[in-house]
């Protein structure tokens, strides 16, 4: 749900609900600590340079030089993509056989001008989606017009086959919207006394610009600008960023407006009947979107260019990116998920990345049905496992590759949970999801450098970056050896894992409780793109 769009890229202080002059030390700006992470990273090895990367420059080097490789179709299933950026125009998915903007399905597969894939939250009229509710504001609403009863009506008369399902949306609805209207009071409240503080000692001074400096040159006496004066000196050393809190201020702001209001429904944007899942082509080819902050980040860690010597390396150099915008500021709907599905193996994606997931799938079974059709076409699913530092094999996340039968999976699917570039106890990322029955693998996770619209490049954190980084490393050992099957490809992925089985490690969630990296997967490993091109070279 939530966290997923958000990554932590600027979300490291949000969770406090009560606030004051000594909690600053818990509100550290994310860009000054992020810092400390080595540049490019994600791509280092761990024997060579020491540090939990997949080894993708020592695969280069020692493995694939004067080795031919072939391009291999990715999927990128997210927000939507920059798809001119300088580091991802020459990786992006051309539909050769249609013909640009003549407003004709030249191939016949139902979607007008696809020239890179399709946005399934796009208008007819080339609008879009950009904001919706929670799947679980979705579900409230829907049952809360069933059984939210009149003065003197009782339930007698009522359906009850699903009444208690609603009275678990109603306390987990209720306690989503009192947490964020208690965060966003609160960094409200904190804004303001930073703005006020800020005018006491400005006055106080006789200045229009506040330092460090002259803060602490004032004789403490006077209660209110003492309390002022120590507020103040705490924020300027901690370096708090009002830029960060602004953003978080606009985050959860939207949350209230949109993702927790039950009477908000942009579906009528995109103009399908959302209950007649036989209809695949609704949309528009507006693959970028308005918001295409996550899924860029996400595309320039499979495969930014590594020749042109601009912002970063990629990890995979012989892919097509092909873009299905599914993802608003929001959750994703079920029936767009399994179209964009469809619509992926359709067209001849080997490898789909999905960097999202929610709480609820009320159309599981829809979902379930195109990862069918994606394992009997041998196309490779690759899953973020969630930021929401829970253990998926008790607590929901989806989509998931349990079957709603409760007895089968989708054979074809890993599940990534997020590593820090921190060795040790520190190793698995504090937000990530784990489950030694759910999660597969787990990947570089934490602060991670990529692109971003704009032609930029930006840090974010999250399991989403995780996913990615499998994917790149399933692409580049694909290409080498593309006749390995999608089962092939994840048994070498899996298997070829490094091992931390016995490394103790902070329990995701509760730091305090130490848990065998074993315990959070099942390989108890991290994936690596050198041992998984060695073991390749077996098949």
């Amino acid at each position: 749900m939530k966290s997923f769009i958000l990554c932590f890229v600027i979300l490291g202080f949000f969770g406090f609900s009560n606030l004051s002059a000594s909690d600053i030390s818990d509100f550290n700006a994310l860009p000054d600590s992020i810092k400390k992470a080595p540049d490019n990273w994600f791509n280092l090895d761990p024997w060579k340079d020491g540090i939990l990367g997949v080894s993708t420059e020592r695969a280069y080097s020692e493995l694939l030089k004067d080795k031919k490789s072939t391009r291999v179709v990715v999927a990128i299933i997210d927000s939507g993509i920059e798809t001119d950026h300088e580091d991802l125009k020459n990786s992006i998915w051309v539909n050769k056989d249609e013909i640009p903007a003549n407003g004709i399905d030249d191939d016949n597969n139902g979607y007008v001008d696809d020239i890179n894939g399709w946005d399934f939250i796009g208008g007819p009229d080339s609008t879009y989606v950009e904001f919706d509710t929670w799947e679980l504001t979705r579900e409230y609403a829907k049952y809360s017009k069933e059984y939210t009863l009149e003065e003197g009506e009782s339930l007698i008369n009522k359906d009850l086959t699903n009444y208690d399902y609603y009275l678990k949306l109603k306390e987990d609805y209720d306690k989503q919207l009192q947490e964020n209207k208690d965060i966003y009071s609160s960094l409200i409240n904190f804004k303001n006394k930073i703005e006020h503080s800020e005018k006491v000692l400005k006055d106080f001074l006789k200045t229009d610009s506040l330092t460090l400096s002259d803060i602490q040159s004032i004789t403490p006496g006077i209660d209110s600008i003492d309390e002022a004066s120590f507020f103040m000196q705490r924020v300027l050393i901690q370096k708090l960023s009002m830029a960060n809190l602004e953003d978080g201020i606009k985050i959860y702001d939207q949350n209230l407006k949109y993702k927790l209001n039950p009477d908000f429904d942009p579906r009528g944007i995109v103009g399908d009947v959302y209950t007649d899942f036989s209809v695949r082509n609704y949309g528009n080819n507006l693959v970028e979107g308005p918001d295409a902050f996550h899924g860029t980040h996400v595309a320039g860690i499979v495969c930014a260019d590594r020749s042109n010597n601009l912002g970063i390396k990629g990890i995979a150099t012989d892919v097509e990116l092909m873009v299905l915008r599914v993802v608003p500021s929001g959750d994703e709907r079920d029936k767009d998920v399994a179209n964009a599905i469809y619509y992926a193996v359709d067209n001849g994606a080997r490898i789909i990345n999905m960097s999202f997931g929610k709480d609820y799938s009320p159309y599981k079974a829809y979902v379930d049905d195109a990862f069918r059709y994606a394992d009997a076409h041998g196309v490779l699913v690759i899953h973020a496992a969630g930021n929401d530092s829970k253990n998926i094999d008790v607590e929901s996340n989806f989509p998931s590759k349990k079957y709603l039968d409760g007895k089968t999976r989708s054979k074809n699917w890993i599940e990534v949970g997020a590593t820090h570039w921190k060795d040790g106890s520190d190793m698995a990322g504090g937000f990530s999801n784990y489950g030694k029955k759910t999660v597969d693998i787990f990947a570089p996770g934490v602060e991670l450098k990529s692109t971003v619209p704009g032609q930029g490049y930006k840090i974010a954190s999250g399991t989403s970056m995780s996913a990615p980084v499998v994917t790149g490393v399933a692409a580049l050992v694909l290409s080498y050896h593309p006749d390995l099957t999608a089962a092939q490809l994840k048994k070498i992925l899996l298997r070829s894992a490094i091992p931390y089985k016995k490394q103790m490690v902070k329990t995701p969630g509760n730091p305090d409780e130490m848990i065998r990296f074993a315990r959070l997967s099942l390989t108890g490993g991290v994936v690596n793109a050198y041992t998984a091109l060695k073991k390749a070279e077996k098949y």
